[in-house]
Parts: structure tokens; sequence; C-alpha cells
């Protein structure tokens, strides 16, 4: 089926103040029903300002999980505003317990994101765990799928009808974040090959492996329609980075998956792993 290895390197670990659990988000679990008053807050951390798609995404969280305190910090160019929630956090809980856990809300490591973060945490001088990010995930596949299906460039369906032809050729999943972004997003790419039963390469829309040269790889073996489908929420990457990207090999592009339920979901079920795990 045309499809790269995949290949999925160790996540680095932040430093943060006390217990450091980071969850796979192979195996995450939902959040169970009922949390006792000094369970940690959610608090969902954004390259950026707190506003647009992640806002909406806080509150389809919050909506999903009334028992959970959400909180959103935007980590601008200093992560003072994430310093400040984690230490609100922190002043509502016990001295002895964890006062937060930070989930980032992106789909894959990202250096910026993870060195705010982690000035952060150090600064807040909180007990605080620090999730993975949200991929690979096979929600995070499906939201993908459902994205390229709004633009009529996949089936809506799972399943292929011999009959019918596909709506592309291959698929080009780009991510943001660097090679290691890339990299760890190889799983997922295979997630959704499987999906659509096409060919889906990964491509780096801000480094090596670039998307001219995917596409360029996708047409030496017959590849005639592709589509881009970007692997970002939206904080993280510049406007029209993808759309670019695509118009640039003569391909059509997906939307950003921005605040997507099945987001919230995986966000919420980042947290519920790391109760889980204590």
């Amino acid at each position: 089926m045309g499809l790269e290895s995949a290949h999925v390197s160790e996540s680095s670990i932040l430093p943060v103040r006390g217990r450091a659990v980071r969850p796979s988000g192979r195996h995450r679990r939902p959040v169970p029903s009922q949390l006792p008053p000094e369970a940690p807050a959610l608090v969902l951390a954004t390259l950026g300002d707190a506003t647009g798609a992640v806002a909406e995404l806080a509150a389809l969280v919050r909506g999903d999980n009334p028992q959970i305190e959400v909180r959103l910090a935007g980590l601008g160019e200093d992560g003072k505003a994430l310093t400040a929630e984690l230490e609100a956090a922190a002043r509502e809980r016990p001295e002895d317990g964890v006062a937060a856990i930070v989930v980032p809300i992106l789909t894959g490591p990202h250096p910026v994101a993870d060195r705010l973060i982690a000035m952060a945490v150090a600064a807040s001088g909180a007990s605080v765990t620090v999730t993975d990010s949200l991929g690979p995930h096979p929600l995070l596949a499906e939201a993908l799928h459902i994205r390229l299906a709004e633009k009529d460039l996949a089936r809506a369906d799972r399943m292929r009808l011999l009959n019918v032809s596909s709506p592309v050729d291959a698929v080009i999943l780009a991510t943001v974040g660097g090679e290691k972004a890339a990299a760890e997003a190889q799983p997922t790419a295979v997630l959704l090959a499987s999906r659509l039963t096409l060919p889906v390469v990964v491509a780096s829309l801000d480094s090596a492996p670039a998307v001219a040269d995917a596409a360029e790889r996708l047409r030496g073996i017959g590849v005639q329609r592709i589509a881009l489908s970007p692997c970002a929420v939206g904080p993280e990457i510049d406007p029209g980075l993808a759309s670019g990207a695509a118009a640039e090999i003569g391909a059509e592009c997906a939307d950003l998956l921005g605040a997507h339920g099945l987001i919230a979901d995986l966000t919420a079920r980042a947290y519920g792993s790391v109760l889980a795990e204590d």
C-alpha cells in the first residue's frame, strides 16, 4: 500500500517538580465520573494565547467533564500565564498533593512548547504532572479522517466499496515541531492509512522531510491526486502554512483539527490516565 514504516522515538521527559508521570497516549483511560474536591486541576497548555479554537476546546472539555476543574493557559513568549494558573491551582489544594495535570494541546512533541512548559512548571514551585502530547492515538487518526471527509477528500465511512473511486490517491500527513514530531507521527499515519486504505506519508511543514519531497516520492510511484492533512490543532501553526504548502504541490488541504470533540476526548483521557497511574 506504499506506507512508510512506523517508527516511534521515545518522548523526552520534561523537568518538573515532584512526581512526573507521562502515560502513553496509546492506552489512555476515561476520567472517572466522580472526583474528590482535591483532585488535580486539568490545565490545558497551548502555544500563543488562550483564545480561538483552544478556548472552544476547553469549553468542550468542561462540558463533557463537569467533575474536573479545567483551566487554560496560553504559553505566550515566557510561559508566565501557565505559571500563574499552576500557582492558583496549588493554592486550592493540599500541599502534599498534585496541584495540576498539564496537557499540552499538541498532536506531537514541540521544542518551543516543551521548553516553555518546563520553565513555567519550575517557576510555579507546584507539584505538577505533565502528560505527553495528544498523539499518536486512534482517536487522532479518526479526527484527521473526519477533517478530510469534510472537504470531500475522503469518504466518511471506513469501508471502501470496490465500485466507488477514492477522492484522492494518497495523503500527506503534515506536522509541525521539527523532525522529532514528524517521526512520532508515523503511527498516526499508519492508523489513518488503515482507515482510508490509501498510502499516507508523513512530511513536516517546518523541517525535513519536506512536503514537496513527499509529493515527489508519491508522484514517482504513480500517484496523481494528493490531499494534505495538517496534523495540528491550530495555535502551533502559522496561519496559511498548511494551505500554502498544499498549493505549492498542487494538492487540496483539509482543515486544522481545531476544537473537535475527539480532540477534547483525547485531552480528558490524558488527564484520566495520570489519575489511573496514581
